[in-house]
């Protein structure tokens, strides 16, 4: 069983906290004792989440935007060494064929997904290496991990994710960094209710569907992931490093 006080001490940063998964595992994080900032561009949400995490900061903040991260990074400074983070900000993006994304849906797409995962790394990295060490969790998908029909532009933005973040644990283990990334399937979010609303009249058979092909027949939840992305981050996982994990009910066995 997991200890309560796994991160007493320990200051992190969150991004995309504000709601789904990243709201799931701010709150675990703070739980076990963890100050953080957390950061996103829904100021309400944001203040809302913040309300359950003792001792956390908030920043509303875009990821994309190279300005804002150092920011950011700048306000990590204020709480002490930063030894976590947790990069849980993205979108869906269109659920169209490759070649009918349009160009301006592409650019948002890795802007959020590829360019503000790297962006947060830039600034925490560095500050993680003055630090001793620390432990990054980036939030990839099974759709990174494999090809996928429905969202193949948000599939190719995640499958950047999983490279980028073994190619940090690869460069930076000497450093004490560990670096591993999630991979959730189906996870009862906003996102997902997202992908089968722009389904529109096939809503309720895309949900079916995806329901089916889950070998446990139901969709995770986000404590389920929130749990696997704390452990990561734990000193139980000290020998765990460029690992994709996917946390999907076996849909990818």
């Amino acid at each position: 069983m997991a200890r309560a006080d796994r991160f007493v001490g320990r200051v992190g940063l969150v991004t995309g906290a504000a709601s789904g998964l990243g709201r799931e595992v701010a709150i675990g994080l703070a739980h076990e004792g963890s100050r953080l900032l957390l950061l996103d561009r829904d100021t309400a949400a944001l203040s809302e989440v913040a309300r359950h995490c003792p001792g956390a900061e908030t920043l509303v903040a875009d990821v994309s935007s190279a300005a804002e991260m150092e920011r950011a990074a700048a306000a990590l400074d204020r709480l002490g060494k930063v030894t976590l983070l947790v990069t849980a900000a993205g979108m869906l993006g269109p659920t169209t064929p490759l070649p009918e994304v349009s160009e301006a849906e592409w650019d948002r797409l890795f802007a959020v997904n590829v360019k503000g995962t790297w962006l947060a790394l830039k600034y925490v990295v560095p500050r993680m290496e003055a630090a001793g060490g620390g432990a990054v969790v980036t939030f990839a998908s099974g759709a990174g991990l494999a090809g996928n029909a429905v969202f193949p532009a948000y599939s190719a933005s995640k499958g950047a994710v999983v490279l980028m973040t073994r190619s940090l644990a690869t460069g930076h283990a000497a450093k004490g960094i560990r670096a591993n990334a999630v991979c959730p399937g189906p996870i009862e979010t906003p996102m997902l209710r997202e992908s089968f609303t722009q389904a529109g009249e096939a809503a309720a058979a895309r949900e079916d569907y995806t329901r089916q092909r889950n070998p446990m027949g139901r969709f995770g939840t986000p404590a389920e992931v929130a749990a696997a992305v704390l452990f990561l981050l734990s000193d139980e996982a000290s020998y765990l490093n460029g690992v994709a994990l996917p946390v999907d009910g076996g849909r990818l066995a």
